[in-house]
């Protein structure tokens, strides 16, 4: 699956993730909504849940990268399937355990590992000291997403997480 990031450039360099993967060429960064290809956007204002039923709809994941601060629903106009990612913890050191607090690798990683390239994903959190960790915090509900035949499965699942509240 390609991975490609509408970059805003608001975030601390030597941090950012999107900027890392694109020097390794594992995504590729658009600096418009126009030049950002159709595909699957990751977009925690969407309606509807990533899951694994989204496999067939494009081969491009679309993430942003921008500051939390400046993270608001107008700034997901890309056009594509808009998608919400379901209940995960973050590793990276800034949001560490913290809910729905994830870095734009992260994003990226859980998005292919719900739909069926954890190998992908590996690859990918490989090139960050904690992103093994990652996989490790969300084990449990990234395999119970990928199982989920369609967005009201994940939706179902993800409320099991969010009822338990923090351990």
């Amino acid at each position: 699956m390609q991975l490609h990031v509408r970059y805003e450039g608001d975030d601390d360099p030597a941090k950012c993730t999107a900027r890392k993967l694109a020097r390794f060429d594992l995504a590729e960064l658009h600096r418009s909504d126009r030049a950002t290809p159709y595909g699957i956007v990751l977009n925690p204002h969407a309606e509807q849940a990533l899951s694994p039923a989204d496999r067939e709809k494009t081969d491009r994941l679309v993430a942003l990268d921008c500051s939390w601060e400046s993270a608001g629903e107008a700034l997901f106009s890309m056009a594509g399937e808009h998608r919400a990612l379901p209940y995960l913890v973050a590793a990276n050191p800034v949001n560490f355990g913290r809910p729905f607090r994830l870095t734009t690798v992260e994003a990226l990683a859980a998005g292919l590992v719900v739909l069926g390239e954890r190998d992908h994903a590996e690859s990918i959190l490989s090139k960050f000291r904690w992103g093994h960790t990652f996989l490790e915090l969300n084990e449990e509900p990234l395999g119970r997403y990928a199982d989920c035949a369609d967005s009201s499965e994940v939706v179902a699942v993800q409320g099991e997480y969010l009822d338990r509240g923090p351990d």
